[in-house]
């Protein structure tokens, strides 16, 4: 007869433990896990009693990795991690002809959104879904294929891949340029709202209106701090679109509207490279099944089209 200790540890148990020292909590992992908290704690006694030796230390509401979790936490995770990619390899035939996306509201509305006919055109068998979110997805738990996701590229555990560069621009509507008081240089901006982009995924390197002025020359003689803010950008760029002022936006998201028309840059050398940028992103070791592979290809195109394009 096996020794006991040759039988796997309890799965459930061993989900539970994943969860809880990830977050360092049983009430967050039980949250996650969607069972109580006590449940967490009999499935963590569970696999205590199996392994011989205490694995969390408390601390008041939160909880600390004993050395012996500390080491078997990675191999836990990549064992989950390779369960989760065997499930997903076994519904391939299930989810063939459908690519789930992940990425920012504004980035899904601006520059995903108005080309997504095209890809519809040319790959008429597969489906391209969407999920606006103005959280970073979380793969243990999103059904997302991919994700995209505006930032410096350094994402722990997953692969990522560089989809389009950023820059800042002042844009607004054509009908700001027409008129006695047409925006025609940097100071004429006083006579104008200045509409503020104070998203949460704005980069730290992002000129905001007051540095952007004061580069010009203009910053003593137009006041970077009034105007209104929006906490998404497309909605910042739509008050510019309506009128209602010049903005600093994205190019990237202002780009299908500056292409029809609706935006136009006022000053010719108004432009400025961010450090962060937009990025394909996927978890480490997951097998791409062909139809995404096909949305990736496709969706790369259309990002070198829009760089050459200038929008």
């Amino acid at each position: 007869m096996s020794d006991s200790h040759d039988r796997l540890p309890p799965l459930n148990a061993l989900r539970a433990f994943e969860a809880a020292a990830r977050r360092l909590s049983f009430t967050k992992a039980a949250e996650e896990l969607n069972v109580t908290p006590g449940a967490i704690s009999q499935h963590i006694r569970q696999l205590e009693d199996y392994a011989g030796t205490p694995l969390f230390r408390r601390t008041g509401r939160s909880v600390l990795l004993t050395d012996a979790a500390q080491a078997a936490l990675p191999m836990v995770r990549d064992a989950f991690d390779q369960i989760t990619e065997a499930g997903r390899i076994m519904q391939a035939p299930a989810r063939k002809g459908r690519v789930l996306v992940s990425c920012a509201p504004s980035f899904a509305a601006k520059w995903l959104a108005p080309r997504l006919e095209r890809f519809q055109t040319h790959h008429p068998g597969i489906e391209a879904w969407v999920s606006a979110d103005s959280h970073l997805t979380d793969f243990t738990t999103a059904d997302a294929d991919i994700g995209i996701r505006y930032g410096a590229g350094m994402y722990d555990g997953l692969k990522a891949e560089k989809l389009l560069d950023e820059t800042v621009l002042p844009i607004c509507s054509p009908k700001l340029l027409e008129g006695p008081e047409a925006i025609r240089r940097p100071e004429d901006l006083a006579r104008h709202t200045l509409i503020h982009d104070v998203s949460t995924d704005v980069d730290p390197s992002c000129p905001d209106w007051t540095s952007w002025l004061q580069a010009r020359g203009v910053g003593d003689t137009v006041d970077g701090r009034r105007g209104p803010r929006f906490n998404q950008s497309a909605l910042a760029i739509e008050a510019a679109a309506t009128g209602r002022g010049v903005v600093l936006a994205k190019r990237a998201i202002a780009a299908s509207d500056i292409e029809s028309g609706r935006l136009i840059a006022p000053f010719a050398d108004g432009s400025i490279s961010v450090d962060y940028g937009y990025w394909l992103v996927w978890p480490k070791g997951r097998h791409l099944m062909e139809d995404v592979r096909t949305f990736i290809k496709w969706v790369k195109a259309e990002a070198t089209r829009s760089e050459v394009a200038g929008v």
